[in-house]
């Protein structure tokens, strides 16, 4: 990867309307998320950047904190911090961090989240947990939103959306990959019946605050065809479901232009998922779609 090529992506994608750039946390060919969001910022005046989602067992919440506050700071207001539990197993594998059972890796996001809020918000921290121990540590730099950049917690299990519900200014409604990986098991997890329990998961944990709260959908499969349905047959077994399911997952995008903004409109207005993630791969292909919602 190069400065140019990087720098010259995140200006594509400003140029298609595109609102924000996010970056994943994997020890693999992919960038560093904070250094990479860094470049691509200065590379542009109006593009977001941000985190989808930094793994929470791959740093301490204190030096993360004081990265995202000057990463803010720098971007003049424009990063947005996701976050979540981890759940690649190769990630752990590889690099020899301990990959705890769901439950100790998702109540240390919870301590994590609790840390990082306060930190961003400016405040002087003490704080005990299982986890982690902060003594009288500052927030600084003052982020430029009061309250620190939004927050985006993002998972697939109860427990996470949950804290997300009760944590988060954007919650990521994800497949369950509790697997370790994305194959067909994460298929039923990702249906629009699983979506619509997830989400009664969030409304129930927000309470009152649910209508300020922001949901996302991260789209695995997006494609413009004139034969959707052929192309989510194909694809389908794949996916472990059957083809009508993989057509309405929240997690494809399959079809014309047409067909594609009548679903994200649908799942909007039905759902009430309004922030859609899309791979690099299809940022151009996706672009008519993206120039036909902008504003609406």
């Amino acid at each position: 990867m190069e400065a140019g090529g990087w720098q010259e992506l995140a200006r594509q994608a400003e140029g298609l309307g595109y609102d924000i750039l996010c970056v994943p946390d994997h020890f693999d060919r992919g960038p560093a998320p904070m250094v990479a969001l860094a470049f691509a910022a200065e590379a542009t005046t109006t593009l977001r950047v941000g985190t989808m989602v930094l793994a929470n067992d791959f740093r301490h919440p204190a030096a993360l904190a004081k990265e995202a506050a000057t990463l803010d700071v720098l971007s003049n207001g424009r990063f947005e911090l996701g976050i979540g539990a981890g759940w690649q197993t190769s990630d752990y594998q590889r690099t020899g961090i301990a990959m705890d059972r769901p439950g100790v890796r998702i109540e240390r996001l919870g301590e994590a989240v609790a840390i990082i809020k306060e930190l961003l918000a400016g405040e002087t921290v003490t704080f005990s947990g299982q986890h982690y121990t902060i003594d009288g540590l500052e927030g600084l730099p003052e982020p430029v939103r009061q309250g620190g950049p939004p927050l985006f917690v993002a998972g697939g299990s109860e427990r996470v959306l949950r804290l997300a519900a009760r944590t988060a200014d954007i919650a990521g409604v994800n497949p369950n990959m509790a697997a370790g990986v994305i194959d067909e098991r994460v298929g039923p997890s990702a249906t629009v019946e699983a979506t619509e329990a997830k989400i009664e998961w969030i409304r129930e944990s927000a309470g009152e605050r649910f209508v300020e709260l922001e949901l996302h959908s991260r789209v695995h499969v997006a494609s413009i065809t004139n034969d959707g349905r052929g192309l989510a047959e194909a694809l389908a077994p794949a996916m472990g479901l059957d083809t009508d399911r993989a057509l309405a997952s929240p997690h494809s995008m399959i079809g014309t232009v047409e067909e594609v903004v009548d679903k994200l409109v649908r799942q909007r207005e039905e759902l009430g998922i309004s922030y859609i993630g899309l791979s690099a791969e299809s940022m151009e292909e996706m672009a008519p779609v993206v120039a036909r919602l902008a504003g609406t």
